[in-house]
């Protein structure tokens, strides 16, 4: 025969493992934090790559486009079309696509992704656009400061979409395009991310780029490169073990998220 003072041993025994369980289960499901990082200027995080790890620009990617040939000519002729286009949505959304300040900068890719990226609900995955932003831009800055170039405002006498920029802009070489460079490294990474997006998600990241255009503040050899140097600081990117283990993580959260719109389909 059993004694009540075993019994209730045995049920406190239970009750108490039962709490611990429970308990530990509330910690694993708690999202973990990502390490604070400094700022390399205001409002920047400072990259996962060292300035000597990142690709160069000046090695990748050959000279703008002299001025009379015919890549100059397709430069000049997309630059024309994009005038035609201010004041229309399409340039609204350059003056949007313009924005790399975090938090507005994390909405970028909201539509193509089915959700919001936030430093809340997603703290990693904001946390390796954040720090990408620095990777991918700082990427394009030997040829920026080895050709100087003019961009496309400044031959045209045009308007852009930002004209709150325009004197820092007047500073910065037009070759390669650091937006672009940034949101196609962006593009890629959410692919890895959110893979059955992938095809919205880069749709995305090619309008992101194109918006230099639109915004009369880059020409298309610019965003072309850029591109490439989006690439060339993902592909690196990935030899990186801080940035391995941070995408990871941001894997993991994002697969966490219940009832992503459009979750099931890369497009819509």
């Amino acid at each position: 025969m059993i004694s009540p003072r075993k019994i209730s041993r045995g049920t406190s025994t239970v009750v108490l493992a039962w709490l611990l369980i429970t308990a530990g289960c509330a910690r694993l499901d708690e999202p973990s934090r990502p390490a604070a990082v400094p700022e390399i200027a205001p409002g920047i995080l400072q990259g996962y790559l060292a300035s000597e790890s990142l690709p160069d620009s000046l090695a990748l990617i050959p000279p703008p486009p002299a001025e009379g040939s015919a890549a100059f000519a397709r430069d000049e002729e997309a630059g024309r079309k994009s005038l035609t286009q201010r004041g229309t949505p399409r340039w609204d959304q350059a003056v949007k696509d313009a924005e790399l300040a975090f938090p507005a900068a994390a909405d970028a890719f909201t539509g193509a992704l089915g959700f919001k990226v936030s430093e809340a609900g997603t703290p990693h995955l904001y946390m390796v656009l954040r720090r990408t932003l620095a990777d991918a831009g700082l990427s394009t800055y030997r040829a920026k400061n080895h050709y100087t170039r003019a961009r496309p405002f400044m031959r045209n006498n045009e308007p852009i979409c930002t004209p709150e920029d325009e004197e820092g802009l007047r500073k910065d070489g037009s070759y390669p395009s650091g937006h672009t460079a940034v949101g196609w490294a962006w593009a890629l990474i959410l692919c890895e991310v959110v893979p059955d997006r992938t095809n919205a998600i880069l749709a995305r990241g090619r309008e992101f780029g194109q918006s230099r255009v639109v915004c009369n503040v880059h020409w298309q050899s610019d965003v072309d490169e850029g591109r490439i140097m989006g690439a060339a600081t993902v592909a690196r990117l990935h030899a990186d073990e801080g940035f391995r283990r941070e995408l990871e993580e941001a894997k993991r959260e994002v697969a966490g998220i219940g009832g992503r719109e459009g979750a099931s389909g890369d497009d819509e």
